[in-house]
């Protein structure tokens, strides 16, 4: 069965004593990208890790709505760092019941027996994607994925997102880098200032008063 895709109402964000951004609407169909835009400090990782569950938006904002399953990928990497990587691989593996990884599509192949500790920034990095893939997940959420890989392993990245949304999935990315996403809806997070108070819909209106929802622009063949 064919995942859904990401609704999600109100959000607004806060850290410490700042409030990041408010009054956020997604609405993402199956196949849809999003690509999270602009400098440090705006909210994009928090946001991210909103739409994994891994974070609260401020209360009583943030009605979020997956069809499916997401997973998500950033730099911290959940691998026993004394095994060598086939083993800390195997291990989730196991746990998620998946079938075998593509290490050799990854450039992991020759790495099987080294122990995590010792990789590089870059094969690191393919070690998430790894672990990604093989929790089966319908829909990714990316937090700068390109980090520490080369020309080669960018292409990569394009290609298995590409592949992710023929399958159905909504792919959310935040990135500095050049990113291929044909047909992917940018978001800046600063377009969505939170109001003074930090509630509201995030223009600085109450709630009574808010203008309707502003649709994300749509950037053809980023990169």
């Amino acid at each position: 069965m064919q995942a859904g895709g990401l609704k999600a109402q109100g959000i607004t964000c806060r850290r410490g004593d700042r409030f990041l951004f408010g009054g956020l609407d997604l609405r993402l169909e199956p196949g849809d990208a999003l690509h999270l835009v602009g400098p440090n400090g705006t909210g994009k990782t928090s946001l991210l890790r909103i739409l994994a569950g891994l974070l609260r938006p401020v209360a009583p904002s943030g009605d979020i709505a997956w069809q499916g399953s997401c997973g998500y990928l950033d730099g911290r990497l959940a691998l026993d760092e004394h095994l060598p990587l086939d083993k800390a691989l195997d291990f989730w593996r196991a746990l998620d019941r998946s079938p075998p990884l593509p290490l050799e599509r990854l450039g992991l192949d020759r790495l099987a027996d080294i122990p995590v500790r010792f990789l590089s920034t870059g094969q690191r990095k393919r070690a998430g994607l790894a672990r990604l893939i093989g929790q089966g997940a319908d829909h990714w959420l990316l937090d700068e994925p390109l980090n520490g890989l080369d020309s080669e392993g960018a292409a990569l990245i394009e290609a298995l997102i590409a592949e992710k949304r023929t399958a159905g999935g909504v792919v959310v990315v935040a990135s500095h880098q050049p990113l291929a996403l044909p047909g992917a809806q940018v978001l800046d997070l600063r377009d969505f200032p939170p109001s003074p108070s930090g509630k509201g819909r995030g223009w600085g209106l109450d709630a009574d008063t808010e203008p309707p929802p502003q649709p994300l622009p749509t950037g053809e063949g980023l990169s």
